[in-house]
């Protein structure tokens, strides 16, 4: 292949790269301003059939324990839902449909499951990718895109079936809860554990994990300004960013810079967000993060305590981020890494008195020797004992992990 035709290649691979971010940023805007369902699935048919050239399209989305077919694009009339669902829901992974399937199957080329939470949410079945194209780069977008509105669906969906029972305020608290995971995993050589403790005002406190492989895995910590359903709406429809592009982008900083340019996108500027995301790989004992604005992490090791400062500055306030970089921690000894929203430090006693960084510098120090879940239990019992029956005035969320060089 000639340089002029490797030229032309890249420049075409880096237009539909560019075209695929555009419309994650609209439909993701869409989805922010809260536009109809019905919208939202014709901007998602209108760019696979005009740009990808997909022939057929059936996406499934499940609703109320049933698969509903939302879009429908050169399918058959006499298909039934009901009869196509049974065919595909064995299909855990990506499939690519065989002479050897269903009958049902064949009109399709591409079978293409979206889980959340370990359960399926959708599927999106296909047909007509053009040969000759990156078949692989443009499953992965149709993943992710199906990923986003797929999540934003279900979201809507308890917005819909909540809102009518409960006070403004009670929902948005649900909707912040469930942004924090109930268990986080767990491995031979290292322990991830939270605690998360809502106010009745209902900030936009928020933790998350991506389980990579069992040597391989992300985690987060992220606070959003604002109150109430538009802060928890936001954390919502983050999540399911930070779940899709973090699959895409394992380089962090590139990860930060698409999720920053997504939220400033969408909220215009006014809402923003406090970041800090970790990528531990156990293999080359390294730990990687990036600290976008968040109060600093504490990392006790060797004897030592340091605050991972921040990287960078906030999500979301700039289209564009002044300046990023990477850290690094070296994983050659045991170490635990203390992670927490400003809430925790934001406590004061009946004297008016703040419960410090010190103070949990402190605590912490003492009781290395608790697992990652009886210490992010310890320090929230403490931080109460501390405030002695005063109003804790926010969320506060506390991430913990642990690193143990010995297997365990």
């Amino acid at each position: 292949m000639g340089i002029e035709a490797t030229l032309t290649k890249m420049e075409n691979m880096l237009s539909l790269k560019q075209l695929q971010m555009t419309s994650l940023l609209n439909i993701t805007q869409a989805i922010n301003e809260n536009l109809p369902q019905e919208d939202i699935y014709k901007m998602y048919k209108d760019f696979l059939t005009w740009e990808l050239s997909i022939d057929k399209i059936a996406l499934f989305i499940k609703e109320d324990n049933r698969w509903k077919l939302f879009v429908r694009y050169n399918i058959d009339d006499d298909i039934r839902e009901e009869d196509l669902a049974r065919k595909f829901i064995i299909y855990e992974r990506l499939h690519t449909i065989k002479p050897t399937d269903d009958a049902l199957l064949q009109p399709f080329e591409f079978i293409i499951p979206v889980y959340h939470k370990k359960e399926p949410i959708a599927y999106s079945l296909i047909s007509g990718i053009r040969e000759g194209s990156d078949i692989y780069n443009n499953i992965q977008f149709i993943t992710s895109l199906t990923n986003i509105i797929a999540v934003a669906s279900e979201n809507k969906r308890l917005v819909r079936r909540q809102i009518t029972q409960e006070k403004e305020l009670e929902f948005a608290n649900e909707v912040t809860q469930m942004l924090i995971p109930n268990e986080m995993p767990r491995g031979n050589h290292y322990e991830l554990a939270n605690v998360y403790r809502p106010h009745f005002k209902v900030g936009g406190d928020y933790i998350d994990y991506i389980k990579f492989s069992d040597t391989k895995i992300s985690f987060c910590i992220a606070d959003v300004s604002g109150k109430g359903i538009a802060g928890a709406m936001i954390m919502a429809n983050f999540q399911a960013l930070i779940q899709n592009l973090g699959q895409q982008y394992r380089d962090l900083e590139t990860l930060v810079i698409a999720l920053n340019q997504t939220v400033s996108k969408i909220t215009k500027g006014e809402k923003y967000l406090t970041l800090f995301i970790a990528v531990v790989d156990l293999e080359n004992k390294m730990l990687y993060y990036v600290n976008a604005g968040h109060i600093p992490p504490l990392l006790f090791k060797n004897g030592k305590v340091t605050e991972l400062k921040a990287t960078c500055t906030i999500i979301g306030h700039f289209e564009e981020l002044p300046g990023i970089s990477e850290g690094m921690v070296e994983l050659t000894e045991d170490c635990t890494l203390v992670a927490f929203t400003d809430g925790l430090v934001d406590i004061k006693n009946t004297e008016g008195i703040n419960y410090t960084v010190e103070m949990l510098k402190e605590y912490v120090a003492g009781n290395l020797n608790l697992n990652a879940r009886q210490l992010a239990q310890g320090i929230m019992k403490k931080a109460m004992e501390f405030s002695n029956g005063s109003e804790i005035p926010d969320d506060i969320a506390i991430l913990n992990f642990k690193y143990n060089k010995s297997e365990k």
